[in-house]
């Protein structure tokens, strides 16, 4: 039975186990409960939230309106060719959870994303990448909800306009649409991605003699834990900022400046490692009270135990100014601030 609770922790919702009470908290598996909930009499001016798997907010405050909490379940094949097979997964399904089951039987394409936080409804949302991977390569379509005209839409690879941790959905539909499910298209016959990172020198070190999309992710794995933290251990939401672009000009200028600085080129620019120049301003392993900059990964914001939303938060905002006082270069939030 479905049913609208009040002032709810969310403590237990959000990776950085931050403690924030909802007004009114509910959560919901079918489009059938969503419009229900949507249609349920709050005053007009009520704000909605619509929580995932809260691998990606910031809770600075208290939520005073509605938290719905997708658990829209299921995964099934929808169809297959020769080379790909198509895999409709609902938006509350846990990430690696996913990422497992494809990796049982072998259809590859998600291995380089794996141990990534999160349930697969954000993907999309946030075009989630790591090892040379992006959603947008493996991306079919999704069905979204439209919360004003309680209607469900299908969305293609192209509609979605996905760039770096961007999409339609963070632009002009933010707040408008909940992802309901996303097809994934995964190949049958692998294509591997060893280029990024560190993945062939740890593929080494296991002594890997025959690439598989299970020895990446295992290698995978290995590299996140030996240096991100696990969210249960320790409160957070992964990388908080965003590696920034700029344009070549501006690269040749630090380069000389900072010869040691990180940067790959992009398009029309370069972008630069974020936790390099977060490193350089002196904040890795830096903590005040129970909010902190991770010892081993300085793009990794995390709450110690006992530090709110907004003590992150202003953490967050002298890393920015001391980045830009330093290098000239604006640092973005890759987190959800609520």
């Amino acid at each position: 039975m479905m049913q609208i609770r009040e002032n709810i922790s969310l403590q237990p919702y959000n990776t950085f186990g931050l403690d924030a009470n909802a007004r009114y908290f509910a959560p919901f598996e079918t489009i059938d409960e969503l419009t229900t909930l949507l249609n349920y009499k709050l005053p007009a001016t009520t704000p909605r939230l619509i929580l995932g798997g809260g691998s990606n907010i910031l809770l600075t405050r208290d939520f005073d309106g509605l938290v719905l909490k997708n658990e829209v379940g299921g995964i099934e094949v929808v169809k297959e060719d020769e080379e790909y097979v198509y895999v409709k997964v609902g938006a509350g399904i846990n990430w690696h959870e996913f990422v497992l089951y494809c990796i049982g039987r072998n259809y590859a394409g998600v291995e380089n994303l794996s141990l990534i936080p999160g349930n697969c409804g954000a993907s999309p949302m946030q075009n989630i990448g790591a090892y040379g991977i992006e959603i947008k390569d493996v991306f079919h379509e999704l069905e979204a909800f439209h919360i004003g005209d309680l209607v469900v839409k299908n969305f293609s690879l192209e509609e979605c306009e996905f760039g770096y941790r961007e999409s339609v959905f963070k632009r002009q539909y933010k707040g408008q649409f909940v992802i309901t499910s996303v097809t994934y298209r995964l190949r049958k016959h692998p294509v591997f991605n060893t280029s990024y990172g560190a993945i062939n020198q740890e593929l080494e070190r296991m002594g890997v003699k025959e690439l598989s999309i299970q020895a990446i992710s295992q290698a995978v794995i290995n590299i996140r834990t030996s240096k991100l933290p696990d969210w249960r251990e320790v409160g957070n939401a992964g990388s908080f900022f965003k590696n920034p672009q700029v344009p070549n000009a501006k690269y040749d200028e630090l380069k000389q400046a900072f010869p040691t600085i990180i940067g790959y080129p992009q398009g029309n620019g370069t972008k630069l490692a974020a936790g390099w120049l977060i490193e350089q301003c002196g904040w890795k392993g830096y903590r005040k009270g129970d909010a902190g900059c991770y010892p081993k990964q300085a793009l990794v914001l995390v709450n110690y135990g006992k530090a709110t939303g907004g003590e992150v938060y202003a953490l967050s905002e002298e890393i920015l100014q001391s980045v830009k006082e330093k290098f000239g270069v604006l640092l973005e939030r890759e987190v959800n601030v609520i």
